[in-house]
């Protein structure tokens, strides 16, 4: 048997969904340490279901998911969220809390129950959460008063903070313009490189998908249609089959661009 590299995220046949009738079907995919794939798809192909069956808020009816090695359905909760973190999309924001406050709630998988203060490593890595997402000077603001892609690194450095190396992101750059889309993407760009974390990306901008991914996943009806290279996976035959549009796509320097047709 291969060795499984550390914090590898493993799907074999992950089947799952909110009622009877699974909405994810049989999705099979490795992603290993320090690599980032996207999840591309139509409105309601089951992307954000899928990040919630992978990191088990939701309950699968078949299939496992395995992180670095081990069955996530046999782990405590605490225990998966020191390894992977979750970043839903629009998180709820607590009435009156700063940004310190924020990032802080991330140590609590680490923490007894009875622990109302962070230890020193705690406050050590709640600051280095901070510093790496340029938001020290900004830690005694509410959260309220940020811009949206303040908030986002917010909720970023919440996720930092876990010590998590497997992080799913779900629509990171939603309702943000292109500078802080950019912004974010540049940054978990960084991230993976510099931390060696794993990324699972849920984006709507195909051509921001290329421009930063290692791999990317085209999903259709609650299933993996394609899965691979920018290059093998978009294609116009590909792109047609998921989001039934005709699509041109251009070789730039930043990567390939797609070009939506007229019908």
């Amino acid at each position: 048997m291969t060795q499984m590299l550390p914090h590898t995220l493993e799907l074999h046949n992950l089947s799952g969904g909110y009622g009877p009738v699974p909405i994810i079907a049989d999705v099979t995919f490795t992603l290993s340490q320090g690599h980032w794939l996207t999840i591309l798809g139509a409105n309601g192909s089951g992307k954000s279901t899928l990040l919630r069956l992978i990191s088990h808020l939701l309950p699968s009816t078949a299939g496992t998911v395995l992180l670095s090695g081990r069955t996530i359905h046999h782990q405590p909760q605490r225990q998966i969220a020191q390894q992977l973190a979750i970043l839903p999309q629009s998180p709820p924001i607590p009435e009156g809390i700063t940004v310190y406050q924020l990032v802080s709630l991330g140590r609590t998988p680490h923490q007894t129950w009875w622990q109302w203060e962070l230890d020193a490593n705690g406050k050590k890595q709640v600051a280095a959460a901070l510093e790496r997402t340029d938001l020290w000077e900004l830690r005694d603001r509410a959260i309220a008063s940020l811009s949206g892609g303040q908030r986002q690194r917010a909720f970023l450095a919440l996720a930092l903070a876990q010590s998590a190396q497997v992080l799913l992101l779900d629509e990171p750059t939603t309702y943000l313009d292109i500078r802080y889309q950019l912004e974010i993407l540049e940054l978990l760009s960084q991230l993976k490189r510099t931390e060696s974390l794993s990324l699972v990306v849920v984006l709507h901008d195909i051509n921001l998908a290329a421009r930063y991914s290692d791999r990317l996943a085209l999903m259709r009806q609650g299933s993996l249609f394609a899965l691979g290279s920018t290059a093998d996976v978009l294609t116009p035959e590909n792109l047609r089959a998921v989001f039934e549009v005709n699509v041109s796509i251009l070789a730039t320097p930043y990567g390939p661009q797609v070009i939506p047709l007229p019908s």
